[in-house]
């Protein structure tokens, strides 16, 4: 990013609800880590060439002892001779407030980012804030927006959560990834006006793309509802607008804000007990009989674990010309408060079966012993009681006030418990990159809150005196077009019934998952109107849990957003405890989407792309 092109702040998200645990197991050994020590090994690398070019570099990478990161920070600065001043943000630090947890940490916003950027800090290292507000607030100092300034910082937390991920949003872990060569992908910039709008862009000879598709797919990324509650603002989803802007440029604008929510979401992890697992081997024919004796003998020998469950992944074909083909794996994973229970007793009678079980019998690897897990849950407090603080480079604590609050909206209302289709069709999406949303007068998006304004505020005069060492080209932030109404639907003069076909719902629908918690949420987008049309008619809540029986018996939320002409869905305690207890074969639900994708359905034949097609 240093060497690539014109920059003026470069941010590193290094948090993710996993980490935290495990700086908060680093923490226990000393009291002097709980930092990201990544972070230092790759800033000796880039120091010098930042400060020589003027970038700003901001980071969460301060985890559970920024302060700690922040004199280690200034250590190094010394040691290679780069004259930077560094400041830093705490206060998010809430574990002594909740009996028994490894870490508790408040969601913290912008504020006391822009606070340091404004008392001059090269380098701001920051604990558990937002991940958007890396972009967010470095957007407030540069423009000098205000608390109240809600639909400019929303489309700035919106342009960070599409940074947030790095290269997800240029084509990485992207459903149409064969349309593109995404070997390299390189990493995603932010172009963001006075207005709020940003250019999503990427720099130029890097790899990977940047398109309507993958932009929509990260902001479809681990998000429930159309308000994204923020400490700073409340975006909405629902007003978000995608434009062509260019080879690998999309604008994002109309974004709209509300004020914050009066609390602030604390992550509270704990230790939650011990694991251990055994993948059994079962090759050739007999499958389910195999795996049936090996339950029936290790029945005893897991008698009085508290939670022991068997999965059976059918990865066998029939008449196979490779041994691993032939073969299908059994996992057994277990958990226990007490290490004894699922300690290397249990996964030792596990292979001491080798001579006296199914036939074939091997496993993927030798007993081990248990291993901690830990667990997540979120909370909430008043964002007045959580002591914000902007340590300044001169070492001066500025306490940030926590900004005017709404009361808590009226819940969204999601469909929880929608009917089937009705006709035996199934949900459909546009192949590739979806369509410009904007693109042409048929088929318009705009958001369900009406036209957005022309968005033309002047610059600050801070912004005007402070000038740019690169950002965003001329141009960008003028006024943008308005668009009112919602999207129509297509109608066509004397049509009947279309014609179907069995396909499964990837050859038209795009979908990116993740995990919140124990919750998944599934992100599916479609290229074009007729498609948004039969998407949203057709994938009720009831078809979604046909296509993905684990979900069934789980409460399933799901939102609409049809300026993205997408679908989101939120299912329930999918993930138990959360990623680190590990229980489910894709504990992050990461794939949760392909697995929808892979489903077939009976598709409207006229929605489908030609069978020769490559997703484009």
């Amino acid at each position: 990013m240093l060497t690539g092109g014109p920059l003026d702040v470069l941010t590193g998200d290094y948090l993710a609800e996993l980490t935290m645990l495990i700086l908060g197991r680093d923490r226990l050994k000393d009291p002097d880590l709980g930092y990201a020590r990544t972070f230092l090994r790759q800033l000796e690398e880039g120091l010098g060439l930042a400060h020589e070019r003027g970038v700003r570099i901001v980071t969460n990478a301060g985890g559970l002892h920024p302060a700690g990161l922040a004199a280690a920070v200034r250590a190094l600065a010394a040691k290679v001779g780069v004259p930077v001043t560094v400041a830093h943000v705490e206060g998010d630090d809430l574990t002594a407030r909740h009996e028994g947890a490894l870490t508790a940490n408040a969601y913290l916003g912008g504020a006391g980012i822009t606070a340091c950027l404004r008392a001059g800090a090269d380098v701001v290292v920051t604990g558990r804030v937002t991940d958007a507000a890396l972009v967010s607030g470095p957007a407030a100092w540069w423009f000098d927006w205000s608390a109240e300034d809600h639909d400019r910082l929303a489309g700035a937390v919106v342009a960070g959560h599409v940074l947030e991920c790095g290269t997800q949003a240029t084509g990485g872990n992207y459903s149409f990834f064969t349309a593109h060569d995404v070997r390299r992908p390189g990493f995603p910039l932010a172009e963001i006006s006075p207005d709020g709008s940003a250019v999503i862009t990427k720099h130029p000879g890097t790899g990977g793309v940047v398109s309507a598709g993958t932009v929509t797919a990260q902001l479809l990324y681990e998000t429930q509802g159309p308000r994204y509650l923020g400490p700073d603002v409340t975006a909405r989803l629902d007003t978000v607008r995608l434009t062509d802007d260019g080879p690998d440029r999309v604008r994002i604008s109309g974004v709209r804000g509300e004020a914050p929510p009066p609390t602030l979401k604390v992550g509270v992890t704990r230790i939650g007990g011990w694991r251990n697992e055994v993948v059994f081997v079962l090759t050739g024919l007999d499958v389910e009989a195999k795996a049936e004796l090996v339950r029936a003998q290790l029945a005893d020998a897991l008698e009085g674990v508290a939670d022991a469950r068997w999965t059976l992944a059918r990865t066998d074909h029939a008449d196979a010309d490779t041994e691993e083909t032939a073969s299908a794996l059994l996992r057994l994973v277990v958990r226990d408060p007490s290490p004894d229970r699922v300690g290397r007793a249990l996964t030792s009678a596990a292979v001491e079966l080798a001579l006296g079980s199914y036939p074939g019998f091997h496993v993927t690897a030798p007993p081990g012993p248990a291993q901690p897990y830990g667990v997540f849950a979120s909370t909430s407090v008043p964002a007045t009681q959580v002591p914000h603080t902007a340590v300044l480079p001169d070492g001066t604590p500025l306490q940030i006030p926590a900004p005017p609050t709404a009361p808590p909206a009226p819940p969204e209302e999601p469909d929880a418990l929608s009917a089937g289709p009705a006709e035996p069709t199934a949900p459909s999406a546009g192949p590739g990159d979806p369509a410009t949303p904007s693109a042409s007068p048929e088929e318009p998006a705009a958001s369900p809150a009406g036209p957005a304004e022309p968005a033309a505020f002047p610059a600050s005069p801070a912004f005007e005196a402070r000038g740019s060492g690169g950002g965003a080209p001329e141009g960008v932030g003028g006024a943008a077009p308005a668009v009112s109404g919602v999207e129509p639907r297509e109608t066509v003069s004397g049509a009947g019934p279309r014609e179907t076909v069995r396909a499964p719902l990837g050859r038209l629908a795009g979908a990116r998952s993740g995990d919140k918690g124990g919750d998944a949420n599934v992100g599916v987008w479609v290229a074009t109107g007729p498609a948004w049309d039969w998407l949203r008619d057709t994938l009720t809540v009831e078809l979604f849990r046909a296509l993905l029986p684990e979900t069934r018996g789980l409460t399933v939320l799901r939102h609409e957003l049809p300026g993205l002409r997408a679908l989101n869905f939120t299912v329930t305690g999918i993930l138990g405890d959360g990623v680190a207890s590990g229980h489910r074969f894709d504990p992050q639900a990461k794939a949760l989407g392909e697995w929808l994708r892979a489903r077939h359905l009976d598709i409207p034949v006229h929605l489908l792309p030609p069978p020769e097609g490559t997703g484009t």
